[in-house]
């Protein structure tokens, strides 16, 4: 029996791109938005996909977790509230969770983690990402992602955490991580991380061309959830990344 999705968001830009690629996999898909009736779409579809807006996820997640349903995010920019309201549905459900399913982004966070461990603070870290005119939340949930991963590896907290610059600010201080958001044009999501010391400087850059990338990757996640305990999980388990 093919698996059937509910796409959260299918008439956006991303969720077209999902619904081709769950078509290209063979799967069948219904498109909801939480204004309509996702609760009875739910009980027809094995799992339930949301690249909608941030205010739509957490009702979303309740409905899943009360219909047991998997559920797949790809929006970003939720609040601490909407944060924690989504984890606790966590707790009767399976949830992948990713600020970004490509597979070349889920490398970079690789590659950036074992950087960041690598290389002390002599080495100063910044985050720069640009994506297209529309976006409405900064910074992109891929660049939220590997400032988190910086300052695990680096033992340090989001006081160390310096968004954009402007005026006299001073030196830069030691172990300070900064992140840069453009936007402009039609771009589908740059993003570059800087280790930059005295002497070299080393930089990891992925550009994509084509939401389809993160659109199969989002379809793989939907797959790979189903049948799998409550939790939250994120594009390196779905990828055996960890």
């Amino acid at each position: 029996m093919s698996l059937k999705l509910l796409i959260n968001g299918s008439k956006g830009r991303m969720g077209r791109a999902i619904a081709e690629a769950a078509d290209a996999a063979g799967f069948d898909w219904i498109g909801c938005d939480i204004g309509d009736d996702a609760k009875e779409a739910l009980k027809s579809c094995g799992v339930a996909v949301d690249f909608s807006f941030r205010d739509a996820t957490a009702p979303l997640a309740k409905l899943c977790a009360e219909s047991g349903k998997p559920l797949v995010i790809g929006t970003t920019g939720h609040s601490a509230e909407q944060r924690s309201e989504i984890e606790a549905c966590a707790k009767a459900i399976p949830i992948v969770w990713a600020g970004n399913y490509s597979l070349g982004v889920n490398l970079l966070n690789y590659l950036v983690k074992t950087a960041a461990e690598i290389l002390d603070e002599s080495y100063d870290a910044e985050i720069v990402e640009m994506h297209h005119r529309h976006k409405k939340d900064a910074p992109s949930g891929t660049a939220e992602k590997l400032k988190e991963i910086i300052l695990k590896a680096r033992g340090i907290g989001e006081e160390s955490v310096c968004y954009g610059r402007k005026g006299m600010v001073g030196e830069r201080k030691t172990g300070e991580v900064g992140v840069h958001s453009v936007r402009g044009g039609s771009v589908v999501g740059d993003h570059t991380v800087i280790f930059a010391a005295e002497g070299e400087r080393l930089e990891l850059v992925h550009k994509a061309a084509d939401r389809a990338i993160f659109a199969r990757g989002a379809v793989k996640a939907a797959s790979w959830v189903v049948g799998k305990p409550a939790g939250i999980y994120g594009m390196e388990d779905v990828l055996s990344l960890r």
